[in-house]
């Protein structure tokens, strides 16, 4: 990596599995080099592509049933996902079960929810009650959940029901989705690609229109790389404002730092609905807090003040990621906004992504084996503690003692009252999520791994900067898609906002979308 030990990162992965340069804001083209494919009209008008929003609205009108619906996507998983190994676990029988009890309480007119008669899916990683919860482990592959997680119960008293379960990398831990257990998903775009990780599964299910709606985890970009290859929307909200009780193995009962829980959809729409449905406390905060985020800053592009952020030495954007960025930005400026390419909170980029790589090694140590963590723990030992560079750094952050711990999270609090200051002045941030579109399945050992970035091999994991830019201050990031690249395949970008403005992240993506057009179906996926 440019600053951080990838050795020591795999390590413990592998344990575990400024001042504003302002455009004119004139003009009103629109972006002329945002290739989109050419869909025929049957195509466009897919059951399967329609938003859970619209879904629900034909429910509750009476226009479709909710067994027609649940059978629909049935049908196309068992038509079009022997290709993807997308839809891991299937609930069929139980979700027809639940969708004719939604059809008789709409009879009745009783129990109407906004998602009444849904029919979704969910990353293999939440808890289904009956259902295997193993995050792709094969110790776990028998370890059936007695309960709903949090998220899943609050779907279902929203009136959603589920159909299965989607694919996941081994322990959550890949810009991949493939496990022993379940196999290898694609991306619906090009099989041979990844369909990003870990809610890959969930990216490429939504994207080949075989669910109504979806909701991953994320602590190293795990909503929001899959969402971007496979040209979905994805909100990675602000920490702890969605519970992620039920998302966890056996035994695991305190909730991690950094991760975090949140939809995935077709539109923005389908996640500020699903936003509203989930977010609240777990039930040990559920007696003393309540959430109240605020709304959206702003209901129109031109009142939005835009930071660009297309690249960064730290992890350089590929040239179709960076130059999609800068083709938006200028879009925005044409339509009133204010956009700078210069703005930057006041801390380096370098002190942010040591700091972000620190508190997710040391969380990913609580998994680390006896012997691993010896390793780890020899290696630590053998740089100099004066020595502040990044591998010293990073090798230490496997190990941390509690008080250096502290130290990092005290980094944390600070670069987070710095990000507040920004956002005194900043709406969004318009940055990557991921450097490249899709890139071909790779199996190598994780600490062999590169990927092409404009023909230059590049370490598999720099991209996690882009990640943690957002994750470890705490603030919530949404990604949406621009249409495809150069090369075919999807582009999305990440606009991330200020801690608890999760409702302007997406409603930004919202007015975006008007622009230049939203989720756009991957050929070859029709009725």
């Amino acid at each position: 990596m440019t600053s951080v030990s990838r050795r020591t990162f795999l390590e413990a992965l592998g344990a575990i599995g400024g001042s504003a340069a302002l455009r004119a804001a004139t003009g009103t083209a629109a972006i002329s080099s945002v290739s989109r494919p050419v869909l025929a009209a049957d195509h466009s008008d897919t059951l399967g592509f329609r938003t859970a929003t619209e879904l629900a609205s034909m429910i509750r009108a009476k226009k479709i049933s909710s067994v027609e619906l649940t059978q629909y996507f049935i049908d196309r998983i068992e038509k079009f996902d022997q290709g993807l190994n997308a839809v891991v676990v299937r609930d069929f029988d139980h979700a027809l079960e639940a969708a004719r009890k939604a059809d008789a309480l709409l009879a009745r007119g009783d129990g109407m929810g906004p998602l009444h008669g849904l029919p979704m899916t969910i990353k293999e990683s939440f808890d289904i009650a009956g259902l295997p919860t193993s995050w792709g482990i094969p110790a776990f592959e028998e370890n059936i959940a007695r309960r709903d997680s949090d998220v899943v119960e609050r779907y279902k008293a929203a009136g959603a029901h589920f159909i299965g379960k989607t694919n996941v990398p081994l322990a959550l831990g890949d810009f991949q989705s493939y496990n022993d257990i379940y196999g290898q998903t694609g991306n619906p775009w090009d099989t041979q690609r990844t369909p990003g990780g870990s809610s890959g599964g969930t990216a490429a299910t939504l994207a080949a229109g075989l669910t109504g709606l979806d909701s991953g985890s994320d602590i190293g970009g795990s909503i929001r790389n899959p969402s971007h290859y496979c040209g979905v929307y994805g909100h990675k909200p602000t920490w702890e404002i969605i519970s992620g009780r039920g998302h966890s193995l056996p035994g695991r009962y305190a909730a991690p730092d950094l991760a975090v829980v949140g939809p995935m959809a077709r539109s923005a729409d389908d996640l500020a609905l699903a936003l509203d449905v989930i977010a609240g406390p777990q039930e040990l905060n559920a007696a003393g807090w309540q959430l109240r985020l605020p709304e959206p800053r702003h209901r129109s592009i031109k009142d939005f003040r835009v930071a660009v952020w297309a690249s960064d030495e730290m992890s350089p954007a590929g040239s179709q990621v960076a130059n999609r960025i800068q083709e938006v930005a200028d879009l925005l400026a044409r339509r009133g906004a204010t956009v700078s390419d210069t703005a930057r909170p006041d801390f380096s980029a370098k002190e942010s992504h040591d700091t972000y790589m620190s508190l997710l090694l040391s969380f990913l140590s609580v998994s680390l084996t006896p012997e691993n963590y010896a390793a780890s723990k020899e290696r630590a030992a053998s740089f100099d503690r004066n020595d502040t560079t990044s591998e010293a750094m990073q090798a230490r952050a496997t190990v941390l003692d509690h008080r250096e711990w502290l130290g990092f999270h005290n980094n944390r609090a600070r670069i987070r009252h710095q990000w507040k200051s920004f956002f005194d002045q900043w709406d969004i941030v318009l940055c990557p999520i991921s450097v490249t579109t899709a890139f071909p399945h790779d199996h190598s050992p994780k600490n062999d791994r590169t990927i092409v970035v404009d023909g230059v091999e590049t370490p598999y994991w720099d991209q996690l900067f882009w990640a943690g830019l957002a994750t470890m201050p705490f603030l919530p990031s949404t990604v949406f898609p621009t249409g495809v690249a150069e090369d075919g395949l999807p582009v999305g970008l990440q606009a991330i906002g200020a801690e608890y403005n999760d409702r302007t992240t997406i409603e930004f993506s919202r007015l975006v979308a008007q622009e230049i057009g939203g989720f756009v179906p991957p050929p070859g996926f029709p009725d």
